[in-house]
């Protein structure tokens, strides 16, 4: 028997290990949560698409019932008897006389009900077909958006202990740097719509971070600049992605209060330029709405800006 050796115990991580952690899981929460976004706008686009769905099956249903019974009647009449006044009760004929005269039209509104009754067969068939599209792709919108939030709660969970570890070292706070007192005011040079989404997202200041949020008690990042542009007039879609795809592209020497701030290579974070180096934005979970300097970090992941 071999004497056992002492267990091996994992190092403890650096400030630089520990913040160099802490920035990969903020991009990969920024990416998450923008995923999670688009996934609920699918989810509500696909439920949207089974309710009108099921309303138009619906009516057909109605509408080919009606006529089934219509048709049915008919030919029952017809095979029962051959006596005319049958068919003259089936076509509601008052006068006898004027049955025969009616006899052509008898048979071509015959046929006509039987090729409608086969034209709602068809197109109830359409319909069911498409409600089963429809369902499949509720599903997958349900399980995609699930499996995101599960990719969330693990990425929050990491990010929470390395802020812990990082809380740890010498002169360290647990949230990051940036104005993040209870609201706040503008009071840089921008005029018009820019000044009035900025006054938004000052008010904000303080706000927690919530992964999805819209407002009005917290924010994600993309759901902080579609609320301040919105509270200006002007609509905005709900992920970063999508309002990265908006025209007036500018670059950095370009900047003006009110633009819309984009970082990191898939787009997954953003927030409004407030001026003098400076953006308003909502960070990540566990932090809350604050003003932050763009120089030291901020700058090195800068994508694009756009200009609602």
């Amino acid at each position: 028997m071999l004497p056992s050796g002492p267990a091996y115990a994992e190092p403890e991580p650096t400030q630089e290990e520990v913040e160099q952690r802490i920035e990969e899981l903020t991009e990969e929460s920024s990416t998450l949560v923008q995923d999670y976004n688009q996934a609920k706008e699918d989810l509500e686009a696909a439920e949207k698409r089974m309710t009108a769905l099921e309303e138009q099956i619906g009516e057909e249903d109605e509408r080919y019932e009606e006529l089934r019974e219509r048709v049915a009647s008919f030919a029952s009449a017809a095979y029962r008897s051959n006596d005319p006044s049958a068919t003259t009760t089936v076509l509601s004929v008052e006068d006898p006389s004027a049955l025969l005269e009616q006899s052509a039209d008898v048979s071509y509104l015959s046929e006509r009900q039987r090729a409608e009754l086969e034209e709602f067969t068809g197109s109830s068939e359409r319909l069911l077909q498409l409600k089963e599209e429809a369902e499949e792709t509720l599903d997958e919108a349900e399980e995609r958006r699930d499996e995101l939030k599960d990719k969330k709660d693990e990425v929050e969970e990491a990010l929470a202990e390395q802020e812990e570890l990082l809380a740890g070292f010498e002169g360290n706070p647990v949230t990051g740097s940036g104005d993040s007192s209870g609201g706040a005011s503008y009071t840089g040079s921008a005029s018009g719509s820019a000044r009035s989404a900025l006054d938004f997202a000052f008010a904000q200041v303080g706000k927690p971070y919530i992964w999805g949020g819209t407002g009005p008690a917290g924010y994600d990042c993309s759901g902080l600049t579609q609320a301040a542009w919105g509270s200006a007039g002007v609509s905005l879609p709900r992920t970063t992605y999508a309002q990265y795809e908006l025209p007036n592209k500018v670059s950095w020497d370009q900047l003006q209060p009110g633009d819309i701030m984009f970082f990191f290579p898939d787009i997954g974070h953003n927030g409004i330029y407030a001026g003098n180096g400076q953006m308003v934005h909502a960070p990540s979970s566990g932090k809350t709405i604050e003003v932050v300097s763009l120089s030291g970090y901020w700058d090195q992941q800068f994508v694009g800006a756009v200009r609602p």
